[in-house]
């Protein structure tokens, strides 16, 4: 795990459950319901979900969703911040800045150049 204090790792953790919650709530805001769909009837959810909602975008938020609990189920195995890719410290203000953050600026840049129409955000 990269070298972060206490207080660095508290803010980490704030970051990554505002960002969580942020996504949530655009999520439910894209979908037009305030309710949440398991006190309904499935079918009757589904139907009700407007035509014309971004799935596209409804997919990024739901795939950075799933990055952000990685991230929180390894902040709590302290196995956070370190580059999937070339394995050292992805830097605390990249992270603050990026929660889910899976590489350090260097090797997202090269993941982005190789795979262009895969990555789902910038640096």
């Amino acid at each position: 795990m990269a070298n972060f204090t206490e207080t660095q790792l508290l803010q980490l953790k704030a970051a990554l459950q505002k960002r969580y919650l942020e996504l949530q709530e655009e999520i439910r805001n894209e979908l037009g319901h305030a309710n949440d769909p398991r006190n309904a009837d499935l079918t009757e959810y589904l139907n009700t979900i407007p035509d014309d909602i971004d799935t596209a975008l409804v997919d990024r938020q739901i795939n950075e969703m799933r990055e952000l609990e990685m991230s929180m189920k390894y902040l709590r195995e302290l196995e956070f911040g370190d580059c999937i890719d070339c394995e050292n410290e992805i830097g605390f203000d990249r992270l603050l800045a990026y929660p889910s953050a899976q590489r350090c600026i260097h090797c997202q840049s090269e993941y982005e150049r190789s795979f262009p129409q895969d990555s789902g955000s910038s640096l």
